[in-house]
């Protein structure tokens, strides 16, 4: 199922080392710091804060970069993940699979930045001993897409259960769509690769259906969790079966990434076909003939030209139809609040006038009572020109005003452009930070702990407390910027409690396991100290 030989992983990897390095003198100069060579990631890294510090905001790098907010947020996340996957590397080292991944991603980022920015002219390309064939390719893709039908049609075998399932999470209008798209009467079929891979990956669908299969694995081991890293490297497929189906052919670090996602994918399904506990066999699936791949990209172009094309990311969750058009909880309270201050203002009005009525005849205007009123539309206005000021400055930078834009600036680092979002009034949530987490002292995450109120995520800890128990397995620290997160926002009883039964879980495995239950024995006991 792959191309690589083990000896032939390591000397990709140092190819992909020599490009950074080369790559990053050439995008460095763009942002005016001279370097005489390349070094590691992490110091790339560094001197790409350096930049930003001194062209002002991360909107500046990105203008000279030619990237727009998103795509310099991508930039520095997939950079970000090369550098934690690969602290320090000695020429000759064992590379691991993941360490592979994240050079590889890395390089198709820079790809990608040489395409956007005509004045970049380092070179992109790996030593491979054969060209990558386009045929195996476009058969693993195919495999994948299969793969996923299968699964699906494993959790619910019963076409109208199926049916009234894909109702209740889409709605009906795109069921009605992918039914009339079809082919042998299968509504998968009539599905995008973003749609199966969405129902694939979303958090509930993926607990109760596919987790069996991939969670054990060892692979998708790339992210924090196998869900995650399963979004992840689908959204990368998706665009390569974009590029296959316009008739481009993939690039060779594409085509290297294909394989490895490939086989980090479909070998936990392989594993449960081969013990009997799923009937979808990838390797059955992968051993298409011509015809077969002819039939099946065929159908998908004429699919993607009714449909304007596959546009659209693999999100994390499904929209379902019930939850966008069902008020949220906020807005429940903000219309029963409303209605009730209503009231008590008709009462008090009420009440005015039978006192005005009454003591008409010597009441004067209570002129402290107008003075704070005027005080507090005085407040109102400055708090509402404070933040239209904030969001007129986003526009002004190039920065859209929604979530996502917020999120980017949290996840590079950008103080400032976070500062104008929560200034602004958007709201934010812990789950943002998880890669910054790491860092011994960082600008942003300070910051949002001064804007605490504004944190909307319903239940923020399970997953914090789990994501900083991972980092901790692997060797990082529980610093200090951790514990404030955590007393921040993971001390309430319920939070307590269950720590306290995840410790004491883990110390009655500790007494009968070895060095890995001690280790994590320690990391549970070391959480609930903090909270406790």
């Amino acid at each position: 199922m792959t191309r690589s030989a083990q000896p032939m992983v390591r000397v990709n990897f140092e190819v992909c080392l020599g490009i950074i390095r080369q790559a990053a003198v050439e995008i460095l100069m763009l942002l005016n710091i001279h370097a005489a060579e390349g070094k590691d990631p992490r110091w790339f890294l560094e001197q790409l804060e350096v930049a930003r510090l001194n062209l002002g905001n991360w909107a500046a790098v990105a203008r000279r970069l030619n990237l727009n907010d998103a795509e310099m947020s991508q930039f520095t996340i997939q950079l970000r993940h090369l550098q934690q996957q690969v602290p320090g590397y000695e020429s000759g080292q064992d590379v691991s699979t993941n360490q592979m991944i994240a050079a590889l991603r890395f390089v198709s980022a820079l790809e990608q930045l040489k395409e956007k920015q005509p004045l970049l002219h380092y070179s992109t390309a790996l030593d491979t001993s054969t060209p990558a064939p386009e045929r195996e390719a476009r058969q693993q893709i195919r495999a994948l897409e299969l793969m996923i039908r299968g699964l699906i049609h494993r959790a619910w075998p019963d076409r109208s259960q199926l049916l009234h399932h894909l109702n209740t999470l889409f709605g009906a209008d795109k069921v009605r769509r992918w039914v009339k798209m079809s082919e042998n009467d299968d509504v998968l079929s009539g599905m995008l690769f973003s749609e199966l891979a969405l129902l694939l990956v979303d958090k509930k669908e993926y607990a109760r259906h596919y987790a069996s299969i991939f969670q054990s694995a060892a692979s998708l081991s790339f992210l924090i969790e196998p869900r995650k890293t399963l979004q992840a490297f689908l959204e990368d497929v998706r665009q390569y079966r974009n590029t296959l189906l316009s008739g481009q052919p993939l690039t060779p670090t594409q085509s290297t990434l294909l394989d490895s996602y490939f086989e980090d994918i479909s070998g936990p399904v392989q594993r449960a076909y081969n013990e009997g506990r799923t009937s979808v066999n990838p390797g059955a699936l992968l051993a298409a003939n011509e015809s077969e791949l002819a039939e099946f990209y065929d159908y998908a172009r004429q699919k993607n030209d009714l449909v304007g094309g596959d546009i659209f990311d693999v999100r994390s969750g499904i929209d379902r139809p019930e939850k966008m058009n069902a008020r949220s909880k906020e807005e429940r309270q903000q219309l029963i609040y409303g209605a009730l201050w209503g009231v008590v203002g008709i009462v008090v009005i009420t009440i005015a006038i039978g006192a005005l009525m009454i003591v008409s005849d010597v009441a004067t205007p209570p002129a402290p009572a107008a003075q704070k009123n005027i005080l507090s539309e005085e407040v109102d206005e400055q708090r509402y020109t404070s933040t239209r000021s904030a969001r007129d400055v986003l526009a002004s930078m190039g920065i859209r005003w929604d979530e996502n834009s917020l999120r980017s600036a949290i996840e590079r680092n950008d103080s400032k452009v976070a500062r104008l979002f929560l200034q602004g009034g958007m709201e934010w949530k812990v789950s943002w930070t998880e890669q910054l987490l790491a860092d011994e002292s960082n600008e942003t995450l300070n910051l949002l702990l001064n804007y605490r109120p504004q944190m909307n995520e319903l239940k923020p800890c399970r997953r914090m407390i789990a994501t900083i128990g991972h980092a901790m397995a692997q060797g990082e620290s529980l610093n200090a910027l951790r514990k404030q997160y955590l007393r921040a926002f993971c001390t309430t009883p319920a939070v307590v409690k269950r720590q306290k039964y995840e410790m004491e879980l883990a110390q009655q495995r500790e007494m009968g396991g070895g060095d890995i239950e001690k280790k994590w024995a320690g990391i549970q006991k070391a959480i609930y100290r903090v909270i406790e």
